[in-house]
């Protein structure tokens, strides 16, 4: 019984701040799907952190709004043996995005976000580097999940 008052007391206590559903009708996650041209990509990273994005808002040729982005990743050693062997790395990656209204080019988002992942080294050179670039995809998840949580919050 009293989880039910309690669930109708958090719904009315929600409805009553203003509170919307990010993928209801009207809300931010409607308004941004398929709205938002993302600059192409550079790198594989680039590449990366495109496709993830994609995935979350929809794909673009030309939308209300662009989607401009810097993303920065430094490798840095973590786990290093008494033989001076670095065994681990850590990736530490930033993303940088601007969100503007292609119509009027005023800015409608702007920000920065960040996170970090590691992989091995432990093994043969396939297989460090194969660590080191799914590493690298899940930094670029990260941070484009990041940024599509940061412009559904913001945008209008």
């Amino acid at each position: 019984m009293w989880s039910r008052r309690a669930a109708l007391a958090v719904a009315l206590l929600a409805a009553g701040c203003g509170f919307t559903p990010v993928y209801g009708p009207g809300g931010a996650g409607t308004r941004l799907h398929g709205q938002v041209r993302v600059a192409d990509p550079q790198t594989a990273d680039d590449y990366a952190f495109l496709r993830r994005l994609t995935e979350r808002l929809g794909p673009a040729e030309t939308g209300r709004y662009d989607l401009a982005y810097t993303l920065r990743v430094a490798v840095l050693p973590q786990a290093i043996t008494p033989d001076e062997v670095t065994t681990r790395f850590s990736l530490n990656g930033t993303a940088t995005y601007r969100l503007t209204d292609s119509a009027t080019g005023a800015t409608v988002a702007q920000g920065e976000v960040s996170n970090f992942t590691s992989h091995s080294t432990v093994g043969t050179v396939i297989a460090t580097n194969a660590a080191e670039q799914d590493a690298r995809n899940r930094l670029a998840v990260m941070l484009a999940d990041q940024v599509v949580t940061r412009l559904l919050a913001t945008v209008p």
